[in-house]
């Protein structure tokens, strides 16, 4: 990246944080709720495409590591006086631990990149459907796993009573964060490992790139982000709860990653951007509206059965997604001047 490059990005983030701090002010809070949505969301679609799009693992388990740093930031973080009357069976060691919210988001993102590990070790040897398969029955074992364990996770109750600690400058850094990590990676050589391993991985390991550790490392990231993500997003609703990380968190994280398209990080936050707007766009016409003088009645689902239609539209027109491969670049805004002795088009 250029120098001037760099100044355009620092204006660009300057202004992006001052124009979140006027929002923050005017806004109600449901609509600070789907500002603060829309960025965990852009931090887990761009992690998900880095495993999925850039590095062709295609995996399903992202809404079990979510769950992983979910209940991990939450029970570290839960006062000691709630901690006692919520979760009265903690382990001693565990009950008596208090942290702050940023050290409870790595512990949460840590856990589940470690998960990532642990599983992508020997799963990672699959391809294609299998891959998927495996790493959405990794989701199964989660759920069941933070149901069943009663003592520590409340089971289906869930963990409640979360402090409301996520707010609108921990959200959308992290997204500025997760964009630019997921940036340095693919512009760099560990990047181009990933692409090569996309395009043909029997090609990318006669040419000397190790499969494993950059299957490992594209799947440890976005494991980690997702923890991070899942750990946002408790702490936003300030309550998790298995069916919180069901496969429809799975499904509507890849229908963003789709819909803006896999293979581009600014195609994953358009995904998510869109994603999270359009359905709460649409959520009036499932309780009724009055147009012109017209009660329309509720058409519940209707919200979903538009989404459904436009996810098949975009499939069928647009495979590579709304953004494809595209990329944002300052130089598209700017006119490079000609060197000396030359023309624009030489």
């Amino acid at each position: 990246m250029e120098r001037r490059d760099k100044i355009y990005t620092l204006i660009a983030l300057v202004g992006l944080f001052l124009l979140l701090g006027v929002l923050n002010v005017f806004l109600s809070d449901y609509h600070m709720r789907i500002v603060n949505l829309i960025g965990i969301n852009i931090a887990l679609v761009v992690s998900l495409n880095l495993t999925n799009g850039f590095c062709g693992v295609f995996s399903l388990g992202h809404a079990g590591f979510m769950a992983v740093g979910a209940y991990v930031a939450a029970i570290l973080a839960l006062p000691l006086e709630k901690k006692a009357a919520v979760l009265p069976q903690l382990p001693a060691w565990l009950g008596s631990v208090e942290i702050s919210f940023f050290p409870a988001l790595l512990a949460g993102g840590l856990a589940a990149s470690l998960c990532a590990l642990i599983l992508g070790y020997p799963v990672l040897r699959l391809r294609g459907h299998y891959l998927a398969v495996a790493t959405l029955g990794f989701l199964v074992i989660v759920q069941v796993f933070i149901t069943q364990l009663n003592t520590i996770t409340r089971g289906a109750r869930g963990i409640n009573g979360l402090l409301p600690s996520t707010n609108v400058w921990w959200v959308w850094g992290t997204a500025v964060f997760t964009i630019y990590i997921v940036w340095r990676i693919v512009h760099s050589s560990y990047g181009r490992g990933m692409l090569a391993i996309r395009e043909d991985d029997l090609a990318a390991e006669t040419l000397g790139v190790n499969l494993t550790f950059h299957k490992l490392t594209a799947f440890c990231t976005g494991a980690f982000f997702a923890g991070v993500g899942g750990a946002l997003w408790g702490h936003l609703i300030t309550v998790v709860t298995p069916l919180s990380f069901s496969y429809d968190r799975t499904f509507n994280l890849v229908v963003m990653s789709v819909v803006g398209g896999m293979s581009s990080i600014s195609g994953g936050v358009l995904g998510a951007a869109l994603m999270t707007i359009v359905p709460e766009a649409l959520r009036n016409l499932e309780v009724g509206m009055t147009v012109f003088g017209l009660s329309l009645p509720p058409l519940y689902g209707l919200s979903q059965i538009i989404m459904a239609v436009t996810l098949i539209l975009i499939i069928f027109f647009r495979p590579r997604g709304l953004a494809g491969t595209w990329e944002f670049s300052w130089k598209r805004f700017r006119k490079d001047k000609p060197l000396p002795g030359t023309t624009p088009d030489s």
